[in-house]
Formats: C-alpha cells, structure tokens, sequence
C-alpha cells in the first residue's frame, strides 16, 4: 500500500476515536514509519523475531502534574509494513490501524501493556 493511502487511514482512524478519548488527546502527535528501527527494538526490549505494530513515546496522561507544561509532543508511531503483513485486504489493514492506534492511545492514558491487554481481550 503507498505511505500516503496509509496516512489517511491512520487520519481516519484518529478522526474517529471515541469522543471521551479525543477531547483529552493533548500535544501527541501520530506519525507512521514503514519499521521501527534497531535502535526502537533495542531500547524497548524487543526482539527482531517480534512484531511490532506501534509505540508510544511521551508521559502518559495519569502521571501528568499540574505543572506539566510546554513539553515536546508525545508521539505513537504506526509501523505501517508490520501492520499490512498481518493483513490480507486493505479492510484487514484498516481495521489493524485503527486496533492499534486505539492500542497506543490507552498507552497515552497511562494503561499498561497488561491492562490494555485484558480489555482487548
């Protein structure tokens, strides 16, 4: 799939969060790499045989104080072939996107990999 048909899935997929998610989601900016890269997998423990699909990078919103401020933008990264390898269709692709970007904003909210886990389940 071209990067920029990927994009707009993943603008689709944030314009379509639920509203309670949206009007918290502050200073975090979403962008789609095509891999994460060996210095990612190494400084997040994961192993070349693991497929990583996102990643959250910043503070998440629950350990956020009052004098949090005028920090650089938290950012979640969407691995864009990691995702289409899981996927037969652009449907299938769609609905992954929009899987884990939801995936990565809980991460965003301050929910463990565990927590976000047993809800995705």
């Amino acid at each position: 799939m071209e990067k920029e048909k990927f994009e707009k899935l993943v603008e689709e997929a944030l314009a379509n969060l639920p509203k309670t998610f949206k009007k918290h989601l502050q200073n975090v900016a979403v962008i789609v790499e095509e891999y994460p890269s060996k210095e990612t997998r190494s400084r997040t423990g994961t192993p070349s045989y693991a497929t990583l699909l996102g990643l959250y990078h910043g503070v998440p919103f629950k350990h956020r104080g009052p004098y949090y401020g005028n920090a650089p933008p938290d950012v979640i990264v969407l691995y864009q072939r990691p995702i289409e390898n899981l996927c037969f269709t652009d449907e299938e692709v769609k609905e992954k996107v929009k899987e884990v970007l939801l995936h990565e904003v809980g991460h965003y909210f301050g929910l463990s990999e565990k927590e976000l886990r047993k809800i995705e389940k």
